[in-house]
């Protein structure tokens, strides 16, 4: 036991071997910042995945100042959830320089750039050295947001980067004048990103209301933007709202995109559907990225059902305080559209500075009627007087309903090899208006089910 006893206090005064921690890629950045990089304090700026890109630009040019070097990091998924730190001190693994990851981003409907997506930057950023860990949002990770991990070699090299990462990012951003829409991801409420979408041309003459009603709008959503030197100088706000409101079909959507045709170089970010609940996101790019117009389309579904989910806040909350967190002097016009005006909440409609327009779009008249036979009947070698009987005989329908109907009379004369002609229109129509076809025809925005009835060339036809 004795002899025991002497062998393990030895055992324990042993010197035990030093295992060492410095893996080779902090040899690379150590080399790069002249300092001991384990001495230095780890800056985080976190960014929502769609401003990686730009941030990807911003520090493209940054790097083009300097003799930058960018390189990527080995060790697989290990390095994944591993901090920058751990990547340059670690027992485990040696982490070493490699190939650099790329993935391919959006920059326009049409367009993608090559973004790092995991890799470290080496650049000199007004005289300090300072060495970026890059990285994409992983949500399937838990990891919703894009992130730089930045060590500096002195005191004030995060500062210095971060402000001109910022004001590029700004200056460069590939969002800004876009149409975009916010898409979700499987594994959280973040949101993923932006899909880019194709400004619509929709000329005002293609827009039917009554007289006066798109000239009104287009003055409140465009005009205050034309004229916003001349407001800010005089005090008066810039942000706004439009309700637009009326049933299926008769014009809502149209109208909102000819607002985006007619503002071209307007950052323009159109929530529907689920994308809805992506409003705060909305709204914050919309402040970054003024001019801006948010459109959201069937507000009556959040207004409707206050506990639909957002996060921790009710949508309905997200939206208003989307609507309200704006300053007044931001140049952004909220656009919201209803079926179903009556069951908004009086907070949504009623209160200035969340909207203060409200515009009814009705179903077009006789008059708006016939025009719009006529606009979507272009190009077809229809008569006049069929497209005149058509919109006589469809009472109480929508612009749908007529572009429909034009699609039909279309495909009559396709399914024979030939063009259309009036008798195809005619039989179209009675289609559409046939109680067999009630649904379709009230999904087309018709207004009370409609029974069809005879046409006057088929009144004359009629033995006496």
């Amino acid at each position: 036991m004795d002899t025991f006893r002497r062998f393990m206090d030895e055992l324990i005064l042993v010197p035990r071997p030093q295992v060492d921690m410095r893996t080779p890629l902090a040899d690379l950045v150590q080399d790069f910042l002249q300092t001991d990089v384990f001495a230095l304090p780890l800056v985080t700026e976190n960014l929502p995945p769609h401003r990686l890109v730009d941030a990807d630009i911003a520090l493209d040019e940054l790097g083009a100042a300097s003799t930058a070097q960018v390189v990527g990091v080995t060790g697989g998924q290990q390095r994944e959830n591993t901090p920058f730190p751990e990547l340059l001190s670690n027992p485990y693994m040696r982490f070493a320089p490699g190939p650099i990851d790329y993935i391919s981003a959006a920059t326009g409907p049409d367009t993608e750039r090559q973004v790092v997506s995991f890799g470290v930057r080496l650049l000199v950023v007004d005289g300090h050295r300072v060495a970026v860990l890059q990285r994409d949002a992983r949500p399937d990770r838990g990891l919703n947001t894009a992130r730089l991990e930045i060590l500096a070699a002195d005191e004030g090299g995060a500062a210095a980067l971060l402000g001109a990462l910022r004001r590029l990012m700004l200056l460069r951003s590939v969002l800004r004048g876009q149409v975009l829409s916010f898409s979700g991801n499987a594994f959280g409420a973040g949101a993923a990103g932006v899909d880019f979408l194709p400004r619509p041309q929709v000329p005002a003459e293609d827009v039917i209301l009554p007289d006066g009603v798109l000239t009104s709008i287009v003055r409140h959503v465009v005009g205050i933007g034309l004229h916003r030197d001349v407001l800010r100088a005089a005090g008066r706000h810039l942000k706004r709202g439009v309700l637009l409101y009326g049933p299926p079909g008769s014009g809502k959507t149209l109208t909102v995109r000819h607002l985006l045709s007619a503002t071209p170089g307007t950052t323009a970010v159109v929530l529907a559907g689920n994308s809805i609940r992506f409003v705060t996101e909305a709204a914050e790019l919309a402040r970054a990225m003024q001019p801006a117009i948010v459109v959201l389309e069937d507000v009556d579904l959040i207004a409707e059902d206050r506990n639909l989910s957002h996060g921790a806040q009710p949508l309905l909350f997200a939206m208003l305080d989307a609507l309200d967190g704006l300053d007044g002097d931001a140049d952004v016009a909220f656009v919201l559209t209803t079926n179903r005006v009556e069951v908004l909440e009086h907070a949504l409609a009623d209160r200035p500075g969340r909207v203060d327009l409200a515009v009814e779009i009705p179903q077009p008249d006789a008059s708006a009627r016939h025009q719009l036979f006529q606009l979507y009947a272009r190009g077809l070698p229809l008569s006049a007087s069929a497209i005149m009987d058509a919109a006589t005989r469809s009472d109480g329908v929508s612009g749908a309903f007529a572009k429909e109907l034009m699609r039909r009379t279309v495909l009559l004369g396709a399914e024979t090899g030939r063009e259309a002609t009036d008798d195809d229109l005619d039989s179209a129509l009675t289609a559409l208006l046939d109680g067999r076809d009630r649904l379709t025809s009230r999904l087309l925005g018709s207004g009370a089910p409609a029974t069809a009835g005879p046409s006057p060339a088929q009144e004359d036809a009629r033995p006496a």
